[in-house]
């Protein structure tokens, strides 16, 4: 199903022996910051990027020294879930060979940002022994797996959990590539030769994504991703999951036949068959992906190329049945549920919220130092939330007033409606993709929107916000209420009309806008919304049913902008 082209990135990976490179020989080169051109490609596979400050781009050019490069590592943590002593171990690493930040992301985990070359080796074992690692978190392979954090549904959550870790250890790289690199220091010699059974030789065309959503909250973007399973439940455990293939979220400014997509729900299937079925979809795409043009080679463009029938027919095939029909859910909200709630279990679960997911120690608000105070007392869990927020998970009644203190101090901030439904991709000044500022610019906007809320009467009233500084779409824009995706410095795009539930995308409405821009686009908006909106409706579903966004059309379109 794929042509006889390939990319540059396939030859790359053929000649890598399985994920090796001369990775571990760059290591060794002193006299540079930096790896192998054809090295950065095969790192990602390891869970990290090289980077460099493009801040001091400028200044390095004048006095034509090297970039500062430096790298970020991605934790792979399936479901999100930690142990107090994992916590701490994440912390003692960006403390002593990051920037002394840990940043949540869109993906249920932790990115170490400003790690040298030198010091990769040694955050990795520190990470390792305790049994954290970052294999597969970036790269053409199955991500991170994601799933629920809504600490309301303990049994429903940890059955998710669970789900999440036994596909990411189904799907991992059977390539011994890491433990030798980071954690062994030398290539192991003899035994059996090493085999990709499920990702090939060359692993996948481009990186796959597997979420796990609990209705009513579609906390995980479940529709975002390649592969998703919502969970139907009875008397308060899954009994199965529907199953959605085919989102993504990644487009190109400039280039009509790269969109944004919601998966479609295709069937129902029984917890015992989720991981064999992710099998038969991800040796699918293997097989049927498009190899020469990377910006084509996500599921969600194979699902185009080749129709949703075929492919589910395919399934079938691969499969050895049909999965039986969907059955019935219902979605209300892709937040995250923030402060004390009560689980099944009787313990008790603190959302705290995360401004775009970045924790360090700020004057009047030292947030590394303090989790850090509450991992070494915590015996319960650290939650990474889908929406770049932490839960401190599986605390007895009895101790809930010794954590409110510990936040108290440290300057709790209790965000607005708006704000505690915001979220931003790291962007400048390390991303290498990035086009405008998101992390550093999305805070100061949220202030001002609401202002405008407030001058509309509009305070309390909960949006989805989101930013990104390109196209790619980390922080998953295309579904949000209010999008906004970087064209260039201080210029962004404005999408409105996804769904508060993360069920539809939304549109684009405006081009090339730098903040007073924004600001004038949406404040005739929130008027028109305070003074004509129904009761309990939103206000991505107000701009649709008053044609000032158009909705998205039926039929095959749908699922492009």
């Amino acid at each position: 199903m794929t042509t006889s082209a390939r990319s540059r990135n396939e030859e790359i990976k053929e000649a890598s022996r399985f994920l090796r490179g001369s990775i571990a020989s760059g290591l060794e080169q002193t006299a540079t910051g930096a790896i192998a051109e054809d090295d950065t490609q095969l790192v990602k596979f390891h869970g990290m990027y090289q980077q460099d400050d493009r801040d001091l781009r400028p200044e390095r050019l004048r006095k034509k020294v090297e970039k500062a490069y430096s790298f970020m590592v991605r934790l792979r943590i399936p479901g999100g879930e930690m142990t107090p002593a994992q916590w701490l171990a994440a912390s003692r690493v960006a403390r002593e060979r990051g920037n002394a930040t840990l940043r949540l992301t869109t993906r249920q985990t932790i990115q170490f940002h400003g790690l040298l070359k030198g010091n990769l080796r040694p955050a990795l074992r520190t990470l390792h022994a305790d049994l954290l690692d970052s294999i597969a978190a970036c790269g053409d392979v199955n991500r991170n797996v994601i799933a629920t954090t809504n600490p309301a549904q303990s049994a429903s959550r940890a059955a998710g959990v669970e789900l999440a870790r036994r596909l990411s250890d189904h799907l991992l790289p059977r390539s011994r590539a890491w433990h030798e690199i980071w954690i062994d220091g030398e290539q192991v010699t003899g035994g059996e030769a090493e085999d990709e059974p499920i990702l090939g030789g060359t692993y996948l065309p481009r990186k796959f994504k597997i979420a796990i959503a609990v209705p009513p909250v579609n906390d995980v973007d479940v529709f975002a991703h390649d592969l998703g399973f919502i969970a139907i439940e009875e008397n308060g455990v899954p009994v199965g999951y529907d199953v959605v293939i085919g989102g993504g979220m990644g487009m190109t400014h400039g280039e009509p036949d790269t969109f944004p997509r919601v998966g479609d729900v295709i069937g129902f299937c029984s917890p015992q068959e989720a991981v064999a079925l992710a099998e038969h979809v991800v040796t699918i795409q293997r097989d049927w992906g498009d190899r020469a043009d990377r910006r084509h080679a996500r599921l969600k463009y194979t699902i185009e190329r080749v129709g949703l029938a075929r492919f589910v027919e395919e399934l079938a095939v691969r499969h050895g049945r049909r999965l039986a029909p969907a059955r019935p859910y219902s979605f209300v909200s892709n937040g995250d549920r923030l402060g004390w709630v009560e689980g099944e279990d009787g313990l008790w679960h603190y959302g705290l919220f995360v401004e775009n997911g970045r924790i360090a120690d700020h004057p009047g608000a030292p947030w590394l130092t303090t989790l850090e105070t509450i991992a070494h007392r915590h015996r319960g869990a650290f939650l990474l939330t889908a929406n770049q927020n932490l839960v401190i998970a599986g605390v007895p009644a009895g101790e809930r007033e010794d954590i409110d203190a510990i936040l108290d101090a440290a300057g709790l901030t209790r965000p607005g409606a708006l704000r505690r439904n915001a979220m931003a991709c790291v962007a400048l000044p390390t991303c290498g993709l990035a086009l405008a500022e998101s992390e550093r610019f999305l805070p100061t906007l949220v202030t001002d929107l609401e202002r405008l809320l407030t001058r509309h009467g509009l305070d309390g009233q909960a949006m989805t916000i989101r930013m990104t500084g390109c196209p790619n779409g980390c922080a998953r824009p295309y579904l949000a209420e209010i999008g906004l995706v970087g064209r260039g410095p201080g210029l962004y795009n404005l999408y409105l009309g996804g769904a508060f539930d993360g069920s539809r995308l939304n549109r684009l409405v405006g081009t090339d806008l730098d903040r007073e821009a924004i600001l004038a686009a949406l404040d005739p908006l929130f008027a028109a919304y305070a003074r004509e909106r129904r009761d309990e409706e939103r206000f991505s579903d107000f701009l649709i049913r008053t044609d000032r966004v158009a909705p998205l059309p039926e039929g095959p379109e749908a699922a492009r902008p």
